[in-house]
């Protein structure tokens, strides 16, 4: 395990963090399934939009397996908690990697295809949680924080990549055997899960409790909690409104007459930007840098959107986005805080909570947008969703929900106790 001796203020480095054996596992076994679960949304929305004309059809896979992820984070979240970790990894990706093969294989309906994905989306908290538990349990202090910012790394290249490849593939394979390669992608992350990580016991039940008892008792024990249910909402709420506004970038591109494959263009930017957010939050600036910076990075996300509203080139909006994408570096700021929040006995629920809402947020945003472009323009839609990113800044700094490092509160405390020794004198 890598430790340090003072969470806020220790430096570490990807190389230590990475030294991790049971980190390194799940760093590229994860980083292989992000992509290639880019891969077969590509090549499901080609098959469904081909077999039915429906454009809604098609865009409606880039998120089907999104929303029904509230359902296994309320009903089965606690499983990270109860069962051996290695067995859940490994049951996830071999899940994921039947299912890419059924929907190669086999002419399903379209329904059926969606209800799949969606089915197998449910379980995705539990898979989530399991990993965050790990994750957390041997990473401590300044490597933990850059464990999860090579998570968010590894997701925003494997995202690109697999988008890329999954054009690539499908233009010259096809997209069923696009799906094959996605399920061969997820076998390799099972047998990797399988071979190299260690057989850890299950954490036990700490009362006799069902399931989904548990499961819900521990969700309404952390949304109780006020400091975990503000760092959640500090999580959630930001993504969930640049997403939503930069699912309307294809409307509003076409709308503005920008050339063909401007969108494209556009929506690459953000992950660009992400890459770029990560890399300099998690090497450059110092532990309780990153945590006081985290309404600053928020307003850094928001602003850049506020251009959609005025009558800029599809250049300088890229720009904007990319400004954007090296807001979302603040979940760096947060993660440390989040994890000395949660009860020790409950992390991998915590972590499946918080994963859990991410999603069904992000699968929320688009549609309430896209509900909110029918009485205002699209631009000024985006622009909203930067100001609301905005208020959430304020809110952050307003409420401090971010509390700021160890060595910070350790030493108001101190003061706040000789102020009131001396009062009581």
């Amino acid at each position: 395990m890598t430790e340090a001796t003072d969470p806020a203020a220790d430096r570490a480095t990807f190389r230590q963090v990475l030294a991790e054996p049971i980190f390194r596992v799940l760093f590229w076994t994860r980083a292989l399934a992000v992509g290639a679960d880019t891969l077969r949304t590509v090549a499901l929305s080609v098959l469904v939009y081909t077999a039915t004309g429906s454009a809604f059809l098609g865009a409606l896979t880039f998120g089907i397996s999104f929303l029904p992820q509230v359902v296994g984070g309320v009903v089965i979240g606690a499983l990270p908690d109860l069962v051996r970790p290695r067995v859940l990894i490994v049951t996830g990706y071999s899940l994921e990697a039947a299912g890419a093969a059924t929907l190669a294989l086999v002419d399903l309906p379209v329904w059926a295809s969606l209800l799949l994905v969606a089915a197998i989306g449910c379980l995705a908290p539990v898979f989530n949680g399991t990993a965050g538990k790990l994750t957390a349990d041997s990473l401590t202090g300044d490597a933990f924080v850059l464990g999860r910012s090579l998570f968010q790394l590894a997701a925003s290249a494997a995202q690109v990549l697999g988008l890329a490849a999954g054009g690539i593939a499908i233009a010259t394979v096809g997209a069923r055997q696009g799906l094959l390669i996605t399920a061969a992608c997820h076998l390799v992350a099972a047998l990797g899960a399988r071979l190299l990580l260690p057989n850890l016991p299950a954490p036990g039940r700490t009362a006799a409790q069902s399931l989904v008892g548990r499961s819900w008792r521990v969700n309404r024990e952390l949304l109780a909690d006020r400091t975990v249910r503000r760092l959640l909402l500090a999580m959630w709420l930001p993504p969930a409104f640049v997403t939503g506004a930069d699912s309307l970038l294809v409307p509003f591109a076409a709308q503005r007459g920008f050339p063909n494959g401007s969108a494209g263009y556009l929506l690459a930017c953000v992950p660009v930007g992400m890459l770029i957010g990560n890399l300099v939050v998690a090497r450059l600036l110092a532990p309780d840098t990153r945590e006081r910076m985290v309404p600053v990075l928020v307003v850094v996300l928001g602003v850049p959107l506020l251009g959609f509203a005025f009558p800029l080139g599809v250049v300088p909006l890229g720009v904007l986005l990319a400004v954007a994408g090296i807001g979302f570096g603040y979940g760096l700021g947060v993660q440390r805080p989040y994890r000395d929040a949660i009860p020790h006995e409950s992390r991998g629920q915590a972590f499946g909570l918080m994963s859990t809402g991410l999603m069904t947020l992000q699968g929320v945003g688009p549609a309430l947008f896209g509900f909110a472009t029918e009485a205002v323009p699209v631009g000024v839609t985006m622009a909203l969703g930067g100001v609301a990113t905005v208020l959430v800044a304020i809110w952050i700094r307003a409420s401090g929900t971010v509390p700021g490092p160890k060595s910070e509160r350790l030493s108001q405390n101190e003061n706040a106790g000789s102020r009131s020794t001396a009062d009581s004198r």
